[in-house]
């Protein structure tokens, strides 16, 4: 698959999936075994944030390797290994209750950084001049 069809399915799913917390994290929480109205003010503000990033993920889809970009896709890497652990420690600790609410994200995690880092491996380090 294509960097810019990769970036785009991901920032459509980080679309979709922040637009579901941010106006039904009841129900989203729910999927999980969760239910506070604390934790809705969280999955709203993780809605927010995810569609910001599906945004991002969207807008430079057809960029070329940069320094930028590179940056770019590192933090979603670090994004979604985080979500990934701390939902699944979330599972572990019996905060999230329900295995069926996390284990489609989890996938969802190790397949979009699996992804991500493919493609920051694989850019052209020529046009890369920064140190980082």
């Amino acid at each position: 698959m294509k960097r810019s069809a990769f970036l785009l399915l991901s920032g459509l799913i980080a679309l979709a999936i922040g637009t579901f917390a941010l106006f039904a994290p009841a129900v989203l929480l729910a999927s999980k075994g969760v239910a506070s109205a604390a934790a809705n003010i969280w999955a709203q503000e993780v809605g927010a944030l995810l569609i910001a990033v599906g945004i991002l993920a969207v807008m430079v889809r057809q960029h070329r390797d940069s320094p930028t970009l590179k940056a770019v896709l590192v933090s979603i890497v670090v994004m979604q290994i985080g979500l990934f652990a701390i939902e699944a420690l979330a599972y572990r600790n019996g905060i999230i209750t329900l295995l069926s609410g996390i284990v489609p994200n989890l996938m969802i995690h190790v397949f979009l950084a699996a992804g991500l880092i493919y493609y920051i491996v694989t850019m052209r380090n020529a046009n890369l001049d920064s140190p980082y």
